[in-house]
């Protein structure tokens, strides 16, 4: 996370919030190697201390899990390139603009009877934000099917101790510097939902 200052105000019920929304993230561990990461989709409790999500049995990281591990799931919003020609001063240099959010905690596998539960959680969770399409639910599969697909996975808790947000959005930069640069970068910035990060950068500093 960037350590500095401006970027870090966000309360922790934002960044809560911004998590559960986004609900997919990089689940980091380390090794006596390089670390082990994941692309994961999670369930966040709505008081933040618990994130849900499920792995291959076959993942590294499942593997590791005997004990509970320590891990961090590091949660990317909007993201884009900055141009120092859109501040419209002088003496700028290119910087990136983002928001993120760091859950860290402990994982543990959580018992293997818990996987349908955690399924249909999931898929609940997910197709209610594509209405009004019908809802997918498990029971339209072929249920041995279903039982041998969910033999494969397994279910996972993170019991989260910390959560840190950086929502970096020039605010170290003069209020009318920062407002300028917002509207170039929605038209042509470089990452992930840029005029959503524009919108942001209208905000009032958090």
């Amino acid at each position: 996370m960037h350590p500095n200052p401006a970027f870090r105000q966000a309360d922790t019920a934002r960044n809560i919030a911004f998590a559960r929304a986004q609900g997919f993230g990089l689940l980091a561990v380390a090794t006596g190697g390089a670390p082990l990461i994941s692309h994961i989709p999670f369930l966040l409790s709505e008081d933040g201390t618990r994130a849900e999500f499920h792995l291959v049995r076959s993942n590294p990281i499942a593997r590791l899990m005997s004990d509970p591990l320590p891990a961090r799931l590091a949660v990317q919003g909007p993201h884009s390139y900055v141009s120092p020609d859109w501040y419209g001063v002088e003496d700028q240099v290119p910087t990136w603009n983002y928001v993120a959010v760091h859950l860290v905690g402990q994982v543990r596998l959580q018992p293997q009877e818990r996987m349908r539960d955690l399924l249909d959680r999931q898929s609940a969770e997910f197709e209610a934000r594509l209405a009004p399409k019908p809802e997918w639910r498990a029971e339209k599969m072929t249920p041995d099917v279903l039982e041998r697909m969910m033999r494969q996975i397994v279910p996972c808790e993170m019991q989260v101790d910390e959560i840190a947000g950086t929502w970096k959005l020039g605010q170290n930069k003069p209020e009318d510097v920062r407002l300028r640069a917002a509207d170039p970068l929605a038209a042509a910035g470089q990452g992930q939902e840029v005029e959503v990060l524009a919108g942001l950068m209208r905000e009032p500093p958090a």
